[in-house]
């Protein structure tokens, strides 16, 4: 997995952003927008970014004008100002997705936290290429964004505009700004979305209520999906909410995504990107390999060798089960625990002045069923005949080729 700094035109100015590209191939492209007053860097856009990267959505995250990187100045920008920097988003990272071609492809996810959430559903129209649209404890009315500076609301209208504080930062909010969030039809623009739409929200959210939740779900046409965050905050600042949501949310919009082609067959092809993060695909099937962060990696898949211990668990237990069925014997589970190591090799021919190295692989196995002994001695025998097992210790080539 990659991450690419990238710059393009907005509507107040250039625009910063971060575009993260997956291992191999892409199975689509996504636009996150982040919280009001936010940037691209909090901690809910970029987990959630680098996770649906992981599980091959492209995904660009990008600061709104006048905020974090990008040009412009905050207190000029308004709603309407916001979403055309989303329509430019797209454009850019359509372009980047598919040079050239004209037909505008990308990005088919729209993800939009907090005030992102209801510009997405708002820059949603003007973005026919976009297929599924999630939010995160966005507002069902963009105006609720004025209860952050209430007291200030006076002064805004009678003199034009004023300063606010927000999370220990102070803004400059025009009327201008004001006026546009109160002039929004939200309700109607939700309802006339026409595309699967995904609301995430944490029941005690004490920014945005989960009452806009459900008057989000509620003005939504079907397909529309709620999933609750429990006791995640508002910005996610805990990076395990940020990771669920990344997880369902990939599961969830793959169904509206473009079929990946699947491996052919008795083939893996391993997909990787400049990071120990790597895309496994094994015929229809796609999984992720990885190294703990400990050592460099992100820790979003089993390392190299978790997955040889797992290739010889699973062939251990399907091999007892096959024997057990051709037998007839009641076998009911069988489970498989395996551990690697290296260990000093007493005794050994040939080591000279260091200790040798020995590879082992300690696999306990544990058989439930009503079994006598000698059917459980035989199954123990039928373990080590498993065909991994005796790939492993046969003599074994591999030869490696130049593509």
């Amino acid at each position: 997995m990659t991450e690419h700094e990238v710059r393009f035109e907005g509507a107040h100015g250039e625009l910063a952003g971060v575009l993260h590209e997956p291992p191999g191939a892409h199975r689509g492209h996504a636009l996150f927008a982040h919280c009001f007053t936010c940037s691209k860097d909090v901690r809910a856009a970029r987990t959630i970014a680098r996770a649906l990267a992981a599980r091959g959505i492209a995904t660009l995250r990008f600061d709104f004008a006048g905020l974090g990187q990008s040009e412009g100045d905050f207190a000029a920008t308004t709603f309407a100002s916001d979403v055309d920097d989303l329509v430019a988003a797209a454009a850019f990272l359509a372009e980047r997705a598919h040079p050239g071609e004209g037909e505008t492809k990308a990005p088919e996810l729209l993800v939009g936290h907090s005030l992102g959430g209801a510009a997405v559903l708002a820059a949603a129209h003007r973005l026919p290429q976009v297929r599924a649209i999630a939010t995160i404890g966005a507002p069902a009315e963009p105006a609720h964004v004025t209860r952050l500076f209430e007291d200030q609301l006076e002064r805004i209208d009678s003199e034009g505009r004023a300063e606010v504080t927000i999370a220990g930062r102070t803004f400059s909010v025009r009327k201008s700004f004001v006026d546009d969030l109160r002039a929004r039809d939200q309700p109607e623009c939700i309802a006339s979305l026409g595309r699967p739409l995904l609301v995430f929200h944490a029941p005690f959210d004490n920014t945005v209520g989960i009452e806009n939740a459900r008057w989000i779900f509620e003005a939504a046409k079907h397909p529309k999906t709620f999933v609750s965050l429990d006791d995640a905050d508002h910005l996610l600042t805990r990076q395990a909410d940020g990771e669920y949501v990344a997880e369902v949310l990939s599961a969830w919009a793959s169904r509206y995504l473009p079929e990946l082609p699947d491996g052919a067959e008795g083939e893996v092809r391993v997909e990787g990107a400049g990071s120990f993060l790597q895309q496994v695909v094994a015929g229809g099937h796609r999984f992720l390999a990885d190294e703990p962060r400990r050592v460099g990696g992100t820790d979003l898949g089993p390392t190299p060798y978790g997955l040889l211990l797992a290739s010889l668990g699973a062939c251990t237990s399907m091999t007892l089960r096959m024997y057990a069925d051709r037998k007839e014997w009641p076998l009911e589970e069988v489970d498989v625990v395996l551990r690697h190591e290296r260990v000093h090799q007493k005794d050994c021919e040939g080591c000279d002045e260091k200790p040798k190295k020995l590879e082992r692989i300690t696999r306990v196995v544990t058989i439930r069923g009503d079994l006598d002994d000698e059917q459980r001695a035989r199954l123990m025998e039928i373990a080590d005949r498993c065909p991994v097992h005796r790939t492993l210790t046969g003599e074994l080539e591999i030869v490696t080729v130049r593509a």
